[in-house]
């Protein structure tokens, strides 16, 4: 059983931009009910990449914090459980112990995990550091999002169980190798794509790379967006 701490928010102004964000987590101190599209009151600004029944459930490994405090002194105060919008916080899970399509319990609902998270600009702006998106990205130091495959009744501090291990899949941390090489074998993205439970948007973002560099003959590609960038204004 990995431990893990639950945590939900609700919409705010983020304090550089003042955009909207549901990136400021609270910790859960009462029973909450989990649906297919996430926390009840949990609130998402920016439903275009975040939230919906692929991205219900945000888990960021805890250990990933120091590294990011060490890289980022000046905001080491604020980096801690929560602060990167994750729902739950896990202690002893990371991307290397989990395989896209593992199923877990968390106490009455069970959930899939289906892909990696893509960090977005509004990161650099909640912490007012520069850069620490892409470095997320670059190292890897994403968390993962989980489908809801059975809704159901969670408590603060429930434990997160794995009951389906997805053992021919890769791990994430491999997964997310492979995706970001410059020109991934044909033969282990196909594979990639094909995986059981993989998000359907994921999918087709890596059918679509493998079309494209099937067509390229060979030629060096770069790899693909590793975050999302911030939008001209206005938009």
């Amino acid at each position: 059983m990995a431990s893990t701490s639950l945590f939900t928010g609700t919409i705010r102004p983020l304090p550089e931009s003042g955009r909207p964000t549901g990136m400021f987590k609270q910790p859960v101190g009462a029973p909450l009910f989990l649906g297919p599209e996430g926390f009840a009151g949990d609130q998402q600004a920016d439903r275009r990449v975040h939230g919906g029944p692929e991205k219900a459930v945000h888990l960021y490994p805890a250990a990933h914090y120091a590294r990011l405090a060490e890289k980022f002194p000046e905001a080491a105060g604020k980096l801690r459980p929560g602060s990167l919008g994750e729902n739950i916080s896990s202690t002893t899970l990371d991307e290397t112990r989990v395989r896209v399509g593992d199923v877990f319990q968390l106490g009455a609902a069970q959930l899939q995990l289906c892909q990696p998270r893509s960090p977005c600009w509004k990161i650099d702006d909640r912490f007012g550091c520069d850069g620490m998106a892409a470095y997320i990205a670059e190292q890897r130091l994403t968390g993962w999002y989980f489908r809801v495959l059975q809704p159901g009744a969670v408590m603060p501090e429930t434990g997160l169980d794995l009951v389906e291990s997805a053992a021919d899949a890769p791990t994430l941390a491999a997964a997310m190798a492979l995706w970001a090489t410059h020109r991934p074998a044909p033969d282990a993205l196909r594979q990639l794509a094909a995986t059981p439970g993989i998000a359907a948007g994921w999918q087709r973002k890596i059918v679509d790379r493998l079309a494209w560099l099937e067509k390229q003959d060979g030629q060096e590609s770069a790899p693909p967006p590793a975050f999302h960038v911030k939008p001209e204004a206005g938009k």
